[in-house]
């Protein structure tokens, strides 16, 4: 089989016979096409590329094979698998050859240890789609957004004019050391901690002097509002492309060590929305078009699912076999009451548990969390343990297979390397043995959501929609929609979504529509 180094080709093949030949070279299945961010070379809608077949990402094979080691970028890779430097400054010539020479070893990597599928069917596949995405942008109604900005300036004057009478005088309220200042020394409130240049004033900190004084919870709120307003309200019409009227946000596929997508130019993932006005960040994003519908497809509870089918719980499987509500239904095991009985912390403390147990959580954290003694919620935990007992089975096995290989795995093997389970420091051996029990949860939700997102894709391609897949975030998909095609669009999007993975519990996925991101009805 032939291998190019695609960009290499591309410049010999155009200058030496145009681009007849060079679709026919990029249309050969025979010769492998290897590149480096294949997805950033297909973000120009005219790119040669998009005819290629048979394409070799040699930053998605790093990627794959060690999630870590591999995003530090093309000179990482080029030490770590041929053991040669390659400078910042490198020519390009210098980066194609490195390229090119980063096949083999990659191939023969992934072939090794049995993630070739991944990367070919999953991967790859999947970069074509979000470039797509990436591609079509979404749009903002950016007249919405610099009226939220008059709005939260006002609320943030009328903030400063208040943190101003309680402090007793006009201080920096960006500046740590002057709030430090008010806090401690003007106010008389108590320490919480230091920092090496001072007191800390950290979110922490303010959260337990908030009962304390009325300063420190507006100070917050100072903080929240006045993040809100740079990063985002802000910010996204500035990120508006002058060309095309939209916003083209990145969907990194490197940027997690789980195989999470994750997003930048905006982070569309940190798009509050626990506060009202973060909420309202969401009415921005519209339609496409006039006349066309916001459609928002959410898994529901997903990694909950995932944990009742690796740990094999009858009881976690029961709940969602019989379609309960699994809060309530964990609260009612947990504390030894029929499920009508259950109070609303009841609910809230199974909640966090049941969302905790994921992440490994401790007892101290669990406190920390819901505001109780840290006997009170290593109670909780050993009364989710005694209901759960196979969770508990799962959490050690991972922890105890993580041990024996120094990697955990998904459900389609992807890999995320642990070495840190090994550690003498136990703070850190513990961080890794929590990677360890949620990276198979985590990590195969993360794979779900990339296939279901390729089938997707495909169908409306096949069956030529006119309806267009826009953001991926956390379990969601948000698509444009044609009001005319949402009977067909929302069984294709329903069915591969809930079809992604054969779990031993069903899978199901919560629809609904509306004008914006925001103001969203549910559908059957």
């Amino acid at each position: 089989m032939c291998h190019v180094c695609v960009d290499d080709a591309i410049a010999a093949v155009s200058a030496e016979a145009g681009l007849k030949q060079l679709a026919g070279l990029l249309q050969d299945s025979a010769v492998v096409k290897i590149v480096f961010d294949f997805k950033k070379q297909l973000r120009d809608a005219h790119s040669p590329l998009w005819r290629a077949q048979n394409v070799f990402d040699v930053m998605l094979a790093g990627y794959v094979i060690d999630p870590v080691r591999s995003m530090s970028g093309l000179g990482s890779l080029t030490w770590n698998y041929c053991k040669r430097m390659l400078s910042e400054e490198a020519s390009q010539d210098d980066q194609l050859k490195a390229t090119f020479d980063l096949y083999a070893p990659l191939e023969n990597e992934l072939r090794k240890l049995g993630l070739e599928k991944l990367f070919f069917d999953l991967e790859m596949p999947l970069c074509i789609v979000l470039a797509r995405m990436e591609q079509e942008g979404v749009r903002l109604d950016v007249d919405f957004l610099n009226g939220l900005s008059d709005e939260c300036r006002k609320k943030i004057e009328s903030l400063e004019t208040e943190l101003y009478t309680l402090a007793g005088g006009q201080f920096n309220l960006n500046s740590p050391k002057q709030l430090g200042h008010v806090l401690f020394e003007v106010l008389k409130l108590p320490v919480v901690k230091k920092t090496k240049t001072g007191y800390s004033t950290d979110e922490e900190v303010l959260t337990r002097l908030a009962s304390r004084h009325p300063l420190p919870d507006k100070i917050l709120e100072y903080r929240q509002l006045a993040k809100l307003k740079s990063t985002y309200i802000d910010a996204l019409p500035q990120l508006v492309d002058g060309r095309t009227g939209r916003l083209h946000a990145w969907f990194n596929q490197t940027g997690t060590e789980t195989g999470r997508l994750s997003s930048s130019s905006p982070n569309l993932q940190n798009i509050p929305v626990r506060t009202e006005l973060g909420r309202q960040i969401r009415k921005a994003f519209v339609p496409l078009h006039k006349g066309h519908l916001i459609l928002s497809a959410d898994y529901s509870q997903i990694e909950l699912r995932i944990l009742a089918h690796l740990s094999e719980d009858g009881n976690l499987r029961q709940a969602f076999m019989d379609d309960e509500d699994v809060h309530a239904y964990t609260a009612g095991l947990m504390f030894d009451v029929d499920a009508g009985d259950v109070s609303k912390e009841m609910r809230t403390a199974a909640k966090r548990v049941n969302f905790g147990i994921i992440y490994g959580i401790s007892a101290f954290g669990l406190a920390k969390d819901l505001g109780v003694s840290q006997a009170q919620a290593q109670d909780f935990i050993d009364r989710y343990f005694l209901r759960y007992p196979k969770v508990k089975t799962f959490m050690d096995h991972a922890i105890e297979s993580c041990e024996k290989s120094g990697y955990a795995e998904t459900l389609l093997k992807r890999r995320r390397m642990i070495p840190e389970i090994h550690n003498h420091n136990i703070a850190v051996r513990q961080f890794a043995q929590r990677q360890a029990i949620n990276t198979p949860v985590q990590g195969s939700a993360a794979d779900l959501m990339k296939i279901a997102m390729i089938r997707i894709d495909e169908g409306l391609r096949l069956r030529e929609f006119s309806s267009k897949m826009l953001i991926t975030v956390h379990d969601e998909l948000v698509f444009d929609m044609v009001p005319e095609e949402e009977k067909d669009l929302v069984g294709l999007v329903r069915n591969e979504m809930e079809k992604a993975l054969e779990l031993s519990v069903p899978i199901k996925v919560s629809v609904r529509k509306g004008n914006n991101w925001l103001d969203l009805e549910d559908m059957e």
